[in-house]
């Protein structure tokens, strides 16, 4: 590990960023350091420009993507290299095109979920989308997190390292009381095979997939569009 990369990961690490975000970060740097093929320390404006144009007109990359590369690039010249250039303007972000989401109707949330095999599966994105919980969030919840008294579900460590509380509806609770019927789920709310450890992100992702071409619906689905469909949430009602 070069110096400078530890010196990044220390700075990350100080300012408590998720270990998601700190691996995100090295690997766009590297990217970047291996396009010119010099260490970033000895790269400066003209690179960082050249490289957008590079992503921007080459790699075609959407403005999404290209704003995580912009944001570890900035992260490394403000905070690690002590740069006293006008970050912003050396380092422009590019502006996201607005977009109106395209919304399943209820009827079609039904159908979709009926396509998913496992009542694991089903449980996990029917609390994502009445509980509009991300993935990464509903995968980790435990039983104790579910609090009927209040109707209310505690996630913690959510985005950006965050505690936060979600509203619980009569539904959704009595859906996951017959999911805690036929599971007796002890530690994770959702566990894995592996004893000990709930089920991971990608094994819901893969069921969502499979599901969603069982469906026929072409509509675009996953776990995380799927917590955006406010407009048609009866399941919480």
């Amino acid at each position: 590990m070069t110096s400078l990369r530890q010196r990044m990961l220390e700075d990350m690490r100080v300012r408590n960023f998720s270990p998601h975000t700190q691996s995100t970060y090295v690997l766009q740097v590297s990217l970047f350091a291996r396009y010119f093929r010099k260490p970033p320390d000895q790269l400066g404006p003209e690179e960082i420009r050249s490289y957008q144009v590079y992503l921007t007109d080459e790699r075609k990359l959407a403005p999404a993507s290209i704003l995580i590369a912009v944001a570890a690039l900035r992260f490394l010249y403000k905070v690690t290299l002590h740069k006293d250039w006008s970050v912003e303007d050396i380092i422009p972000t590019p502006k996201k095109p607005q977009k109106l989401p395209i919304v399943l109707s209820p009827e079609e949330v039904h159908h979709f979920l009926s396509c998913l095999a496992s009542p694991k599966h089903r449980v996990i994105l029917t609390t994502c989308y009445a509980a509009d919980l991300r993935i990464s969030e509903a995968v980790r919840l435990k039983p104790t997190e579910i609090d009927r008294q209040r109707m209310v579900i505690r996630v913690e460590q959510g985005k950006g390292q965050k505690d936060r509380y979600v509203m619980l509806s009569p539904k959704l609770l009595e859906i996951l009381r017959d999911w805690w019927r036929l599971e007796k789920p002890t530690r994770w709310l959702f566990p894995s095979n592996i004893p000990g450890h709930p089920i991971t992100r990608g094994a819901v992702e893969r069921a969502c997939q499979e599901a969603h071409r069982a469906s026929r619906i072409s509509k675009p689905i996953t776990p995380h569009s799927l917590r955006h469909y406010s407009e048609s949430r009866t399941i919480a009602e």
